[in-house]
């Protein structure tokens, strides 16, 4: 078929199927960003042939990823001062290959542990408010949220931790309502539980939403690398990041949290080269388009950006409660994801939400 018959074909088939679509940019129940400047989706197209993970004939990428992984580290406040233990991470498809990937360094950092002391590695678990371990024959133990309690309860989900668990995950930034959880209480009651049995069950922060809202409006919150259990952040670029899909983050406080064998070397595609991911082939672009965002707003273009979403936010809110049908049900101090959840107040009608 000649290239221009496909062309008038596929765009009639898309006009017809656009009728049923959403319209991306007026689509306000999503995290996912939809607006990109010409600038930015100019460099995408330019680079949509390359294969990531080619270092040897496209080295800017992986370059541009490293300057991404170190920017995106010092946010989250890793630790460098020690060139011998600073951070290091990946980028991913999305948050859910980041958080695989995090959990899968727990669990074999557990069993390293377990099997120097002679132990059984046999139903290890993770405890967490939200699913992260259905693919990693990891037992989820949940902490269950109750009518006003959104979120993790920190007690809670100390009390759930044994022997057998990997890490507690903690989730900056609720996909339901955008509450953070509190990561520095975990963590202190951890570190203490820790102590009195002899463990060293880290924490692994779900920074998926939050990761690029938290440092520039709340950066006197703390929940990050300086928290000492606190050892792996996931983040999305393509939600509060300002990318287009589909772009994430891993990133680990030290090199020692993630275990050598996790890392797999190959020489096939002309040089020798280290990966840890689970997809292999993936496109330069969105790496690219991340580093774009990441130095086209630097960090005051990112809090006028995110202020300006909490007021928006904000608004919304004061708005909603006038109209006296609806209880807010987000966050109102400010110390949240900039969204509005809702619910009608009254049973007493024939819809719902």
């Amino acid at each position: 078929m000649p290239s221009n018959v496909a062309y008038e074909l596929i765009k009639t088939e898309l006009s017809v199927i656009y009728m049923m679509d959403g319209n991306p940019v007026l689509n306000l129940a999503s995290f996912v960003t939809t607006f990109m400047e010409k600038e930015a989706e100019k460099l995408i197209r330019d680079n949509l042939p390359k294969n990531f993970i080619d270092y040897e004939e496209y080295p800017a990428s992986s370059d541009l990823q490293n300057r991404c992984i170190n920017i995106i580290a010092r946010l989250f406040n890793a630790p460098v001062d020690d060139p011998k233990s600073e951070s290091m991470g990946v980028s991913t498809i999305g948050s859910s290959e980041a958080i695989i990937l995090s959990v899968l360094a727990m669990k074999k950092l557990w069993q390293k542990r377990r099997i120097a002391e002679g132990k059984s590695i046999e139903r290890p678990n993770l405890v967490m408010s939200a699913s992260a371990a259905s693919y990693l024959e990891v037992e989820e133990k949940f902490v269950y949220l109750k009518e006003g309690e959104y979120i993790l309860n920190p007690q809670e989900a100390v009390n759930l931790v044994d022997e057998n668990t990997i890490g507690v995950c903690v989730i900056l930034g609720s996909t339901y309502t955008g509450h953070y959880e509190d990561a520095k209480t975990v963590n202190d009651l951890l570190l203490a539980k820790n102590k009195e049995n002899g463990w060293d069950v880290p924490i692994h922060v779900d920074a998926a939403s939050g990761g690029f809202v938290a440092p520039f409006i709340n950066p006197d919150l703390v929940w990050d690398f300086r928290l000492p259990l606190v050892r792996s952040i996931n983040v999305s670029g393509h939600k509060y990041g300002l990318c287009y899909p589909g772009i994430g983050w891993a990133i680990w406080k030290s090199p020692k949290y993630l275990p050598e064998e996790l890392i797999f070397n190959v020489n096939y595609l002309g040089t020798d080269q280290a990966t840890f991911t689970l997809n292999f082939s993936k496109g330069a672009a969105p790496v690219i388009s991340q580093y774009y965002m990441l130095i086209r707003l630097g960090r005051s273009g990112f809090t006028a950006i995110m202020k300006n979403l909490m007021d928006v936010a904000n608004i919304l809110a004061d708005q909603l409660e006038k109209i006296g049908k609806f209880e807010i049900l987000s966050d109102r101090t400010g110390v949240s994801l900039p969204l509005v959840a809702f619910r009608l107040t009254s049973k007493d009608i024939h819809y719902d939400e």
